[in-house]
């Protein structure tokens, strides 16, 4: 009996999800394709007939999870008033939660290191969607795409490593101070 319409497309799906969870909170070298499969649901052996490597899928996996971010911040941004967007999306983005809740968070903090030993396809859709993040936190903060670049750094530099120490109170210590500098950055642009 035939599958139904769309059910390869759905699957693919599936894995690609799986995929973005696992990286996100173990890393890309940590990760095999049997986990990944069994986290969709799926026997390791249907990998090939979806994807031609483990490359290939980091590839999709980085664009899903960065657009899912981007969903995400955009969702928040839009339950505020203008001047607040971007402060919200600043308070959520170096948030204790943000910060513990990997499998669902930003993937820049947690793959950026490993994805520049990756190959050049990983880094060319990586270095799309990272600038893809950069436009939409420089429109949101209505700063030039420089400055964004730096607030975005800010961001994620403050969530690696709150992520990185053993103690609780130096880690908040890095998402409060984060938060600082960022709403600051983003306020000597309003004056």
């Amino acid at each position: 009996m035939p599958y139904p319409k769309g059910h390869k497309i759905k699957v693919r799906g599936k894995i690609v999800e799986s995929a973005a969870r696992a990286f996100r909170t173990n890393g890309i070298q940590e990760v095999s394709v049997p986990f990944i499969m069994k986290g969709a649901g799926l026997t390791h052996g249907g990998f090939y007939s979806h994807f031609d490597n483990k490359e290939q899928l980091v590839a999709e996996a980085c664009e899903y999870a960065i657009s899912d971010t981007i969903t995400l911040l955009k969702n928040m941004a839009d339950q505020e008033e203008q001047n607040s967007k971007i402060n919200k999306v600043i308070d959520y983005y170096l948030s204790p939660y943000h910060r513990d809740q990997t499998e669902m968070s930003c993937i820049f903090p947690a793959l950026s290191s490993e994805i520049s030993r990756s190959s050049e396809e990983v880094r060319q859709v990586f270095t799309h969607e990272l600038e893809r993040m950069i436009a939409f936190i420089s429109n949101l903060a209505e700063i030039d795409v420089s400055r964004g670049r730096a607030l975005f750094s800010t961001m994620v530099g403050s969530l690696v490593l709150a992520r990185s120490v053993s103690d609780p109170e130096l880690s908040d210590s890095f998402l409060s101070a984060g938060r600082q500098q960022a709403k600051e950055m983003v306020k000597r642009n309003d004056m």
